[in-house]
């Protein structure tokens, strides 16, 4: 795997984790938090949606799903 695939994998678990912990986040505590761009924060919430893990409970508020999901490190 390329080293920035890789990266993106990690920062976007890092950001299902971090949602899951605090419950309901906006976009911009995601952006404050991982010091990261907002659109490449709504690309990786892009990702975690398509695959079911994340939902915006209305326009920038994120939630995590009752998808099972196993993180491991």
């Amino acid at each position: 795997m390329k080293p920035s695939t890789n990266r993106m994998l990690t920062r976007i678990k890092s950001i299902y984790v971090f949602i899951k912990e605090k419950g309901t986040v906006t976009t911009q505590e995601l952006v404050d938090e991982f010091g990261i761009t907002p659109r490449t924060i709504q690309r990786d919430l892009n990702v975690l949606a398509y695959n079911d893990l994340v939902k915006s409970t209305h326009r920038g508020y994120w939630t995590t799903t009752e998808k099972k999901v196993r993180v491991s490190s």
